[in-house]
Order: C-alpha cells, then sequence, then structure tokens
C-alpha cells in the first residue's frame, strides 16, 4: 500500500492496538524520523530512535560517543585490521579507554537485545537500527520504509541543515550508503528489498 503526501489514513483502533511495534526505516533525508516522531505521538506510543544507541552505550558499558560509531555503520577493512591488532599486540598500541575496543559484534547483539525488548513492552515507533530485520518473525509488528526523490531529500537536508547542494547530495549519497552497507554487512539484508516491508 502506497501513502501519498497528504493522504490521510483509515484508522483500525483494534487493529492499532493488536500491534507491538511500528519500525519506520527511512532514507536519509525522507523525512521518516520527523514521520515516525509525529506516527508515536498521534498513537500515543513510545518513540524509540536514539535511545537505542543510549541503551547499547549503557549496556555495554561504554559512551554514547563510542556507540555512536558504531550506529547505522560497518568499519572498513583497515579499521578491522587495526582494532584486532590492538588486542593481538595491546602493549605496542597507543593507550585506549576500554569502550574503544566495542567490536561491531558486541554492538549488533547490544542492538538486538534492545529493539527485541523494547517490542515486547509493546506500543513503540522504533526508528531504524535495522529494526525491521530484527523483527521479522514477529507478525504484531509493522514495518514501514519511507522513501521520497532524490530532489525532495536534497532539499529536505539543504533547510535542515543549513548546506548547500553539494553538501546535502553528498550526505544523502554518505548515509545511504552506510546504511546499506550496514544492513547488508550484519544482516545480509538490502534496506530496498520490498520484502522486508508490509
Amino acid at each position: 500500500m502506497s501513502i501519498q503526501e497528504g493522504q490521510v489514513m483509515n484508522e483500525d483502533i483494534d487493529a492499532i492496538n493488536r500491534m507491538r511495534a511500528i519500525t519506520i526505516s527511512r532514507e536519509y533525508g525522507s523525512g521518516g524520523g520527523e514521520i515516525a516522531a509525529r506516527l508515536a505521538k498521534r498513537l500515543g506510543w513510545h518513540l524509540i530512535d536514539h535511545a537505542i544507541v543510549e541503551g547499547v552505550a549503557s549496556e555495554m558499558g561504554t559512551s554514547t560517543l563510542e556507540a555512536e560509531a558504531h550506529d547505522e555503520y560497518t568499519e572498513g577493512i583497515i579499521s578491522r585490521i587495526l582494532n584486532s591488532l590492538q588486542y593481538l599486540y595491546p602493549a605496542s598500541t597507543v593507550c585506549a579507554p576500554p569502550e574503544a575496543f566495542l567490536s561491531d559484534e558486541d554492538y549488533r547483539s547490544a542492538v538486538n537485545r534492545i529493539v527485541r525488548a523494547a517490542a515486547v513492552s509493546g506500543h513503540v515507533v522504533i526508528v531504524g537500527r535495522a529494526s525491521q530485520v530484527i523483527l521479522a518473525e514477529l507478525r504484531d509488528v509493522l514495518r514501514v520504509r519511507i522513501i521520497a526523490p532524490f530532489e525532495k531529500r536534497v532539499a529536505y537536508v539543504m533547510q535542515r541543515e543549513g548546506v548547500d547542494q553539494r553538501t546535502a547530495e553528498s550526505r544523502i549519497h554518505m548515509k545511504d550508503h552506510d546504511r546499506a552497507r550496514y544492513l547488508q554487512m550484519e544482516y545480509h539484508q538490502k534496506p530496498e528489498d520490498v520484502h522486508l516491508y508490509d
């Protein structure tokens, strides 16, 4: 089903009350985060977005900054090699705080636990963090993808972030690439796969 901009949906209150969660996957600059916030407010549900990153940091005993470094991003091969060297030869590396050793696998496991716990608590709108994949087996979760034409995304990013067109286009490409790579590397899925959404 496709809802066009400005179109109003009919609400089936009983169906909404039976749902545990709604996941929102979004293209960068599509306004998906704002749509999720408005949806959560309208339904009277909790919005779970950056709280996932904060939850991971708390659970892993690391800083929010370190958790953000892993958020919807997968490190490249050079970073992996350097991190492995830090484990193998700790004396030869510059002293780093313990949070510098948070692995992608540890991060992904923590995200999975937090997303699942949020869904179990019920009546939550979860933004990103591969939640459409993590909760794929749950029948009482609605999985949504927010997209927009590239030109509208560029205009949105320019206005919201106060940047020029070239910078907006670059950010969109970079964020879309990082999110797609994260989903592919960590979950072997592609964000544009229509089978991930209802």
